[in-house]
């Protein structure tokens, strides 16, 4: 069964998207949801058309977030929780704090689109995670947790 993705769905594709899946699948659960709709063959040459003229916003946003991940590499975020004996802090640091931390350095990214790599992370230190900017566009960057 072909459908066309309405929006971004983990481990199957990205928006506009063409993808076959198994019938089960998309009428039960990505049809219903709002994430697909039918890929019938009036809805592909519609598809299409939306597709050309779309192009050019496209290569403009690409631009935008490729200058976004080459900042992302260079910036250094810094989460303050409270920690206590042996450097262990309380609760964990996830991509709430970490959403909150990027836009308190002017960078205002989803927490959505954002990947922590270690999770859960219990103890301060220096980690990774991946912004999930656009399509191919995946920078990863560095982030320390410090105690207060």
């Amino acid at each position: 069964m072909e459908v066309i993705l309405k929006k971004n769905v983990d481990k199957l594709g990205y928006k506009d998207d063409v993808v076959v899946v198994k019938p089960g699948y998309g009428r039960n659960f990505l049809i219903p949801q709002g994430y697909a709709v039918l890929a019938t063959a009036s809805a592909k040459k519609a598809h299409e058309e939306v597709m050309k003229q779309k192009a050019h916003k496209e290569s403009k946003i690409l631009a935008e977030a490729e200058e976004l991940a080459a900042k992302l590499a260079e910036v250094k975020v810094v989460i303050s929780t409270k920690v206590g004996e042996n450097g262990k802090i309380f609760g964990s640091v996830n991509t709430v704090q970490l959403a909150e931390a990027l836009k308190a350095a002017g960078y205002e990214i989803d927490r959505k689109s954002l990947k922590i790599k270690d999770e859960p992370i219990k103890e301060v230190g220096v980690f990774e995670a991946e912004a999930n900017l656009h399509k191919g566009v995946k920078p990863v960057f560095k982030f320390e947790v410090v105690g207060e």
